[in-house]
C-alpha cells in the first residue's frame, strides 16, 4: 500500500522537492504526496492519522529555527524525525509585469526575511505580504502588472510567468534542512539526535548543569535554541541537536538522556536520524 507523505504545498515549493528526495531517501514505494494549505495542516496530518508521514522545515540558515514545527514537535510527542536533507535556497523574483512597476512583493514569512536586504535596496518602496507559502504568493501575482513574488525558479514553468531577478536571496549559502516525520521510531544510521527538554527548576545554573553533561558525555551540540513554553512567562523549552559518530554513539546518546532525565519535568527524543545534503544544480 502506497503511503501518503504530506507536504506543504501547492505544487513547485522547495518543499515538494523535499517531500520526493526524502520519500526516495526513506524507499517509499510509489508514494502518494498530498499538498496541503499551510506548514500547521502539514502537521497535524501525521499528527492526527490522516498521512503516513509528513514533510516539513526545521531549520534555515539565516532565519534559524521554524518555530511552528518545533512547538508542533513539543506539542504532539509521538511525532519522530527519520530523515532530514538540507536543500540549497535560492529564491527568484517573479511577475506579469515588470520590476520597475512592482509595489507589492508576496511571500511566505521565511522567503521575505531571506531576501529583506535585496527588497530594500532594489525595491525600497514595495510593500511586502505574507502568504501561505511561496507558490501561494507565486498564483496570487498572476495577471497582477504592480505585484511580484519571492520563490523557486521551478514556479515560473507551472504559473506561466517571468523571472525579475535572481537570485535574490540575501546570503549566498542560504539553505533549509527538511525533515521527515512519522509516528515510527527508527533506529538506523544516524548522523544527529534532537531533542529537547524543560527543567525542574529556574535556579541559577540549572541549564548549565544539563549542557554540562552533554560536554561530559564528549557530545558535539550542532544546534541550540529556546521557545517560550507558553505557558508562563520566563518558563523555556531546550531543543538540541547532537552529534552522532562512532565515539559519541546512539548508546552513548540514551546514557546521556537517562543523566538529563532527572534535571527535567519534561524531555522529548525527537529522534536519531541521518541528514545528508543535497545539491540541486
Amino acid at each position: 500500500m502506497s503511503k501518503q507523505v504530506a507536504y506543504l504545498g501547492p505544487k513547485g515549493t522547495y518543499a515538494e522537492k523535499a517531500a520526493h528526495i526524502l520519500s526516495k531517501l526513506a524507499n517509499f514505494k510509489s508514494p502518494l504526496f498530498v499538498p496541503c494549505n499551510g506548514l500547521y495542516s502539514v502537521i497535524k496530518s501525521i499528527a492526527y492519522n490522516n498521512c503516513d508521514a509528513a514533510i516539513v522545515p526545521i531549520e534555515n540558515s539565516v532565519e534559524g529555527g521554524v518555530t511552528t514545527t518545533l512547538d508542533a514537535l513539543w506539542k504532539f510527542s509521538d511525532i519522530n524525525i527519520n530523515k532530514a536533507i538540507v536543500l540549497p535556497i535560492k529564491h527568484a523574483l517573479i511577475s506579469d509585469g515588470k520590476i520597475s512597476e512592482i509595489s507589492e512583493v508576496l511571500s511566505h514569512p521565511q522567503a521575505l526575511a531571506q531576501c529583506s536586504e535585496w527588497l530594500s535596496e532594489n525595491l525600497p518602496e514595495a510593500i511586502t505580504l505574507s502568504t501561505k507559502s511561496t507558490s501561494e504568493a507565486v498564483n496570487m501575482v498572476k495577471g497582477s502588472s504592480f505585484r511580484a513574488a519571492i520563490g523557486s525558479k521551478s514556479l515560473i514553468e507551472i504559473e506561466g510567468l517571468q523571472e525579475l531577478a535572481f537570485p535574490i536571496n540575501d546570503v549566498p549559502g542560504n539553505c533549509t534542512r527538511f525533515v521527515l516525520l512519522s509516528k515510527e521510531y527508527i533506529v538506523d544510521k544516524a548522523n544527529i539526535a534532537s531533542f529537547a527538554f524543560s527543567l525542574l527548576s529556574n535556579n541559577p545554573g540549572a541549564l548549565l548543569e544539563a549542557l554540562n553533561y552533554i560536554a561530559e558525555f564528549g557530545f558535539n551540540m550542532s544546534k541550540i535554541e529556546s521557545r517560550p513554553s507558553k505557558r508562563e512567562l520566563g518558563e523555556y523549552i531546550i531543543y538540541v541537536d547532537v552529534e552522532i559518530n562512532t565515539k559519541t554513539n546512539i548508546e552513548a546518546f540514551n546514557k546521556l538522556k537517562k543523566k538529563i532525565q532527572p534535571l527535567c519535568k519534561h524531555l522529548i527524543d525527537f529522534g536519531c536520524y541521518l541528514s545528508e545534503k543535497i545539491n540541486l544544480d
